[in-house]
């Protein structure tokens, strides 16, 4: 089968700073101020086209920087990132600008998209039905709630189109009926042959939805296959992961680096 995505040996690297004059100090001097911080650590897996594949991790385990590489919002400090057609990223308020409407926020999306007036013309009025945001359309981003940016940015991405579909943690906030309005639009989706990535710490919906599952530990692959094969380890490591005290979790997150 054609591969959607491959994804070899990504890493992705930040730098910690204790006070903001160590930042200044990193950029304008030859000695190095801060330390390394790796939200992603060798990364390697590959989708198939059609498959819908789903990121499970503690948080902090590096979905999220992920998503936004495999996006393209953030580059990969290390390591190569094949994406085999469009890709558009759902996460809440991800792409929008606060200080513009709703409205001028689709506008000005679908024109970085490359769209032509008339094909933005066509497709803004099916982007704020969808959305159901009403008069909300023409107020502010900036006073909209979470759960009205992630409809928003759901309403978008969806009515583009894309290749592949990254839905980032996108249907946690909002109410339950635009929740399940959103699951039935990406079934379609899915019944299209459509290829996606699913973040959500909701396993129910994992278990409905996806085919595949990616479970991420401190940014590195901890296991990677079926959903029938890797979700009840997770699982079974979630439930024994909450009963763990604040210092149990730090000495277990310490242990599971110094593994690298």
């Amino acid at each position: 089968m054609e591969k959607a995505i491959k994804v070899k040996n990504v890493s992705k690297k930040y730098k910690l700073y204790n006070r903001n004059k160590e930042r200044v100090l990193d950029l304008i001097t030859p000695k190095q101020y801060g330390e390394d911080f790796y939200a992603l650590s060798n990364v390697n897996f590959e989708a198939e086209k059609g498959d819908i594949v789903g990121f499970v991790g503690i948080n902090g385990s590096g979905k999220s920087t992920l998503s936004n590489i495999l996006a393209g919002i953030v580059p990969e400090t290390s390591g190569t990132v094949e994406i085999n057609g469009q890709a558009s990223l759902i996460a809440v308020s991800a792409g929008l600008n606060n200080q513009l409407t709703g409205r001028d926020n689709i506008e000005l999306k679908l024109l970085m998209l490359g769209l032509n007036k008339d094909k933005i013309k066509e497709l803004e009025p099916h982007i704020i039905e969808f959305s159901e945001l009403d008069k909300f359309i023409d107020q502010p981003v900036k006073s909209y709630s979470s759960g009205m940016k992630s409809r928003l940015g759901f309403a978008i991405s969806v009515n583009v189109d894309p290749d592949i579909l990254i839905i980032d943690e996108a249907l946690s906030v909002g109410d339950k009926a635009f929740a399940e309005k959103s699951l039935n639009k990406m079934k379609e989706f899915k019944e299209q042959g459509k290829t996606m990535i699913f973040v959500s710490h909701s396993l129910g919906q994992m278990k409905e939805f996806c085919e595949k599952i990616l479970w991420l530990e401190f940014g590195k692959v901890k296991d990677f296959g079926t959903v029938e094969e890797v979700l009840p380890k997770y699982e079974e490591f979630l439930n024994k992961y909450k009963k763990m005290s604040k210092k149990e979790k730090t000495d277990y997150r310490e242990a599971a680096l110094t593994r690298r």
